[in-house]
């Protein structure tokens, strides 16, 4: 019961870190954009919100096509590890 129940733990344990793998990448990318659009409307006193979001959204699907290969790998082969894990006990 103990092995089950760590065996349980450790694969919740990864799937919250897939989690935050997976959209670390869009997160980060948004963040810095912003970041960087707002110290150049800050720089030059353009208040303009479509100026903050359009190049936002743009980095966003541009990260997104770029890693999109890696992010839909990555839920596969935790779905491969958690079936060989969870049936481990039983084997």
């Amino acid at each position: 019961m103990d092995a089950e129940l760590g065996t349980c733990l450790e694969l919740a344990r990864r799937g919250l870190w897939l989690l935050l793998m997976l959209g670390a990448p869009v997160v980060l990318a948004a963040l810095v954009t912003g970041l960087l659009v707002g110290l150049l409307q800050a720089a030059t006193q353009i208040q303009e919100f479509t100026l903050s979001f359009v190049p936002k959204m743009l980095v966003v699907l541009l990260v997104l096509y770029l890693v999109a290969p890696w992010m839909g790998e990555q839920p596969l082969a935790f779905a491969r590890l958690a079936i060989c894990e969870g049936m481990a006990p039983w084997t």
